[in-house]
């Protein structure tokens, strides 16, 4: 049931996009409130984003979203807590243990939504610190009605036998390996064993509706990681040589994008020199980088829990060689030529095709073969699949590869990457390019126009 255009860009008017020419360089740009790690994320963006939500429900439902677990490392130890992406983008609170009810036909308003957080006490406040407190989660999250987390098995209790349609999340992107069982699919098993006659729908397709297109609070919140980490990466031109370990540049990196406000890396930091930058997903770092080399950083910072993504390649002397650049140079043409046509209208499966024509033609320029085996390869690509494996672009925001109805065809309001490569592994040479672009109504706005991407100006900025 589908109520809403996701063609649209929801919340977009009095959104600026400007984004000056090396405004980072300059001081501009990027600026937080002194004493807190993020600026306010505006809870009128939750509110929006449970209004439509509720468009999308059959009648008299009931949604019920849970916090991420915090996960177990070894002896005592637990990873760094991770939200649910969804509850995070219908609530706003980045805390464990928290849980989130919506019943619009409710014949009480006062139950039509409610937040359940964690209940804090003396002993958390000395061990973790202080939790949100009722007021606190209010002021965040835009509902009116806040409850102790201990208090949620009671309400649900009460409140699933008024419901027909019980809306429960799951983990359905296309590329997931759910090999751990979460807090969600427990309370999956354990509800439908005790309320076994209702009626229970997939939340995920729904919230996949409503997150594919940005509203401009999130754009603002994207365009701060991508602040972010540009300044991480002029930071590391002005480090990179030869002799520099690879984990040195990530520590460089890090520095800075915690500094200016992010918890760190979007994702694991890829940074590969020299035959390292043909492993797709290398991020060992552990190796020196050598003269000579190229050295390919896939590497982005995360804000207020919003990802960008960015990849870089450059010399690790500060020069490129002549082949270095013919491959550069037809990698950032490929970037381009996909730019222009990651246009409303298209569609993945289509764009991914064209995209690889255009790698194509590019690998019969530098002499990977000739014009005749390419047009004889066949439809699988084959040649091309062996110096370019791998997607062209991917939705992008509370995850760094963001859900998406599949195959949806491209629209306004969505924001993607655009990451074309070229990985000659007999010669040692990878090449990857990454910007995180928002498609617009007459051209797509790319978010990280202001960071280096021109051979020109790579080899200037190292050799000041």
């Amino acid at each position: 049931m589908e109520t809403r255009d996701s063609a649209k860009p929801r919340g977009s008017s009095g959104f600026s996009t400007a984004n000056p020419k090396n405004r980072i360089a300059r001081g501009e740009g990027f600026a937080w409130t002194p004493g807190v790690r993020y600026e306010p994320v505006s809870r009128d963006l939750f509110i929006r984003n449970r209004d439509h939500l509720r468009g999308l429900l059959k009648p008299n439902s009931i949604v019920i979203v849970l916090a991420n677990d915090v996960l177990p490392t070894n002896a005592d130890g637990t990873m760094g807590f991770k939200q649910n992406s969804d509850l995070l983008y219908l609530s706003g609170v980045d805390q464990e243990e928290t849980a989130l009810v919506l019943m619009p036909d409710a014949i009480d308003p006062k139950e039509r939504e409610i937040l359940f957080v964690r209940e804090t006490s003396e002993l958390i406040a000395v061990w973790e610190g202080e939790k949100l407190n009722k007021e606190q989660a209010r002021a965040v999250s835009g509902v009116d009605r806040v409850e102790w987390t201990g208090s949620f098995e009671n309400f649900i209790h009460r409140m699933i036998p008024q419901a027909d349609h019980v809306y429960l999340t799951t983990n359905e992107h296309l590329r997931a390996a759910a090999i751990v069982q979460t807090r969600n699919d427990r309370f999956i098993r354990e509800c439908q064993a005790r309320y076994p006659l209702h009626r229970y729908e997939r939340l995920a397709p729904l919230m996949h509706r409503l997150r594919i297109t940005k509203d401009a609070e999130e754009i603002r919140i994207l365009q701060k990681a991508c602040d972010i980490t540009e300044a991480g990466f002029r930071r590391t031109l002005g480090f990179i040589k030869p002799g520099v370990g690879e984990w040195e540049i990530e520590a460089e990196l890090v520095h800075e994008f915690i500094r200016r406000g992010s918890r760190g890396f979007a994702y694991p930091p890829i940074i590969g020199a020299g035959g390292n930058a043909c492993v797709l997903h290398y991020v060992e770092n552990s190796k020196i980088c050598k003269d000579g080399d190229m050295v390919l950083m896939d590497v982005a910072a995360e804000y207020a829990g919003w990802n960008s993504d960015l990849t870089r390649t450059v010399p690790v002397n500060g020069r490129f060689t002549k082949r270095q650049r013919q491959v550069y140079d037809a990698v950032l043409r490929v970037f381009h030529g996909c730019n222009r046509i990651l246009r409303p209208g298209n569609n993945p499966l289509d764009y991914q095709k064209q995209a690889v024509e255009l790698v194509e033609e590019e690998l019969v320029g530098l002499g990977l073969f000739t014009a005749k085996e390419a047009k004889e390869q066949g439809p699988d690509k084959a040649l091309v699949k062996k110096y370019f494996m791998h997607g062209v672009s991917h939705h992008l925001g509370l995850d760094v590869h963001d859900v998406a109805p599949p195959h949806e065809p491209y629209a306004e309001g969505m924001v993607f990457t655009i990451e074309p490569g070229i990985y000659i592994r007999e010669e040692g040479l990878g090449i990857r390019l990454e910007n995180d672009v928002l498609i617009g109504k007459d051209a797509n706005i790319d978010l990280m126009a202001s960071i280096p991407i021109e051979a020109g100006e790579i080899e200037e900025l190292m050799n000041r």
